[in-house]
């Protein structure tokens, strides 16, 4: 009885030891699209490269895609004149962490004007991180599997349970898409040109009106379109009002 319990206590000190290492490895993806100064022209071969060791290219169209751990950071180089190092910790928006280069595109390009839909935007980043979306933290539940034999311990969530760090730092980066994906959505609906059109507004009142009467999510996604443009009408009537007050 004391040997196996030795055995079970020397088993759980590897498995802790082993998933602090796992935890190390846990990857994810920053992307985006390299500009040059004017930011209207993508440029293509720029290195991306990560603290990690991963070397990446822009395609034709400027874009990006490096798989990156938590506390890495990552920079660009074109033409021997690298960027200075961006922690991927600070990067706002993950999925969306365009940059613009010092550098002016003297012969013009072949620009391909391409209107990105949301849905299929939004479709691919579930894909992108779809175990992140999906991730649940490990429970009785999940630990617990039907077998021939009857019920067992599922011996990968077991691992799982230990991985303290990793656990919460996939919670943290879950929580961060989610409100990226809902802040999208929000900057599509209640976007520039619909509330000018509505508003009247230009320059510096319209950019007041948007950061005021800005929607939250909830109220975004379940109003219908003439419901939503009918509170922009009635919020830029009472902006307007205080204004003359």
């Amino acid at each position: 009885m004391l040997n196996s319990i030795r055995i079970h206590i020397r088993f759980i000190f590897v498995l802790f030891f082993a998933t602090s290492f796992y935890d190390a490895a846990a990857q994810y993806k920053v992307k985006g699209t390299v500009y040059d100064s004017s930011r209207t022209i993508p440029i293509e071969a720029v290195t991306v490269l990560a603290t990690n060791g991963k070397v990446t290219m822009t395609d034709s169209t400027g874009r990006y895609q490096v798989d990156v751990r938590e506390r890495d950071s990552i920079w660009f180089s074109y033409q021997g004149k690298p960027t200075p190092k961006y922690p991927v910790l600070k990067i706002a928006d993950v999925t969306q962490f365009d940059i613009a280069l010092r550098l002016k595109v003297d012969v013009m390009q072949e620009v391909r004007i391409r209107t990105r839909s949301y849905k299929a935007d939004s479709i691919q980043n579930r894909k992108d991180y779809k175990k992140i979306f999906d991730f649940q933290r490990p429970n009785l539940g999940t630990m617990t599997s039907i077998g021939p034999m009857g019920a067992g311990i599922d011996i990968n969530e077991l691992i799982r349970l230990f991985q303290f760090r990793r656990n919460a730092a996939t919670v943290r980066f879950q929580q961060r898409l989610v409100q990226e994906e809902r802040d999208k959505f929000i900057d599509r609906r209640f976007n520039r040109i619909l509330v000018r059109r509505l508003t009247n507004l230009e320059d510096e009142q319209l950019e007041e009106f948007m950061k005021t009467y800005r929607p939250d999510f909830e109220f975004a996604s379940a109003t219908s379109d003439y419901d939503f443009q009918s509170y922009i009408k009635r919020a830029a009537e009472n902006y307007k009002m205080k204004k003359r007050i």
